[in-house]
């Protein structure tokens, strides 16, 4: 009989130990999509993540994630280094922001006052919603650890964090020191985040929980195919002849406004595409507005240009997004946030021809950030 108790048992705990897998495979990236980080910002060195916290942005699971337990341990290499783990995340990037909507999970260094810690801090970005287990300080939906547990720059960390049913818990150290309730998405992907200085992950596992039923509400949308074309290092990838009059500028590119014939051409050639842009004119004087051209090559090297400006209706410095459409007949615009609601004209797109896209350089300084685009096959 105790042979056979020890036989269940084993079987057992072999059982629960399954129910965990890894979310890194130590060998390569394989399961994670960068969003809008450089091909080098995560790589991987000897079983560990390395970032290297340039540009600014994220890197996400290939799918979503609703109820689970999640572990990894973390270090920074520097002090008052600064990186974070998102949950329930959006698949890209919020308007004018280098982050998506989502849950943070606060990956900090040596940085403490009144109303944020390096020990653990869970709180909300970028229209995500939840409730604090204690109320914070100013009011914010920021929740500060019960107490500070974190092993300083150089040491390696461990966080356990609990997603379930929109309540989340962080376990820093062996300890519960954080968490919130009444979360919004509580379903979508997971981001590590790059943030200025170098940071490494290692040891990452998951485990899933049973789903909770979450409202369409309460989920992130799912991943639509759109790709980065800007890795916020350099221009790689795109071709102007007045280059110096574009920056990249971290997770921002920037026109200066003082170029001549300074368009910038994406190199990539296109067919069918939809396009994603966010961008602001910070000068009041300016028209809050940004042109583009789709430009049609036949096979005999003939070219058409079709130019056009996006307007918006919002304030100087405050960010617009864009969405442009390109189809074999047409080319559909749209500006959110307050920008005109959107338009459509004829763009013919003979069998046998290729799109070039461009970045227009108008007469005043202009800021681009989070520009993607998603290709569509020939029909």
């Amino acid at each position: 009989m105790k042979t056979t108790v020890l036989i269940l048992f084993a079987s057992l705990t072999v059982f629960a130990q399954s129910d965990w897998r890894p979310l890194f495979n130590g060998k390569d990236l394989s399961g994670w999509v960068p969003v809008q980080v450089a091909p080098n910002t995560f790589t991987v060195r000897e079983g560990i993540i390395v970032s290297t916290g340039v540009p600014t942005g994220v890197m996400r699971t290939d799918r979503q994630y609703e109820n689970f337990e999640l572990e990894l341990e973390w270090k920074h290499i520097v002090p008052k280094g600064n990186a974070g783990l998102f949950v329930w995340s959006y698949p890209i990037t919020a308007l004018g922001q280098p982050f998506t909507k989502s849950i943070e999970v606060q990956i900090l260094d040596g940085q403490n006052s009144e109303t944020y810690t390096s020990h653990g801090d869970i709180f909300s970005i970028h229209g995500a919603r939840m409730k604090p287990d204690r109320p914070h300080p100013n009011g914010s939906e920021r929740c500060l650890p019960s107490e500070w547990r974190c092993k300083p720059a150089g040491e390696w960390n461990h966080y356990r964090v609990v997603c379930n049913d929109g309540v989340i818990k962080l376990s820093v150290n062996g300890k519960e020191v954080s968490g919130g309730s009444r979360c919004t998405p509580r379903k979508g992907y997971i981001c590590l985040e790059s943030e200025g200085t170098e940071c490494h992950f290692r040891n990452i596992r998951i485990k899933e929980l049973p789903s909770t039923n979450p409202k369409p509400e309460e989920t992130a949308p799912l991943d639509e195919g759109f790709v980065s074309i800007y890795n916020g290092l350099n221009l790689n990838g795109w071709t102007s002849k007045a280059s110096g009059n574009w920056k990249a500028k971290d997770w921002t590119l920037t026109y200066d406004g003082k170029g001549t014939d300074a368009d910038l051409l994406l190199d990539k050639k296109l067919s069918n595409f939809e396009m994603i842009i966010d961008w602001r004119v910070p000068d009041k004087e300016a028209k809050q507005e940004f042109g583009f051209a789709v430009e049609t090559v036949s096979k005999d090297g003939t070219r058409e240009s079709d130019g056009s400006k996006i307007q918006s209706q919002k304030k100087p410095g405050e960010w617009n997004r864009s969405t442009i459409r390109v189809t074999p007949d047409k080319i559909t615009l749209k500006t959110g946030d307050g920008g005109v609601s959107g338009s459509e004209r004829p763009a013919p797109h003979p069998p046998g021809t290729e799109r070039r896209f461009s970045l227009q350089a108008l007469d005043h300084p202009i800021e681009f950030a989070n520009i993607y685009i998603k290709e569509s096959p020939e029909k």
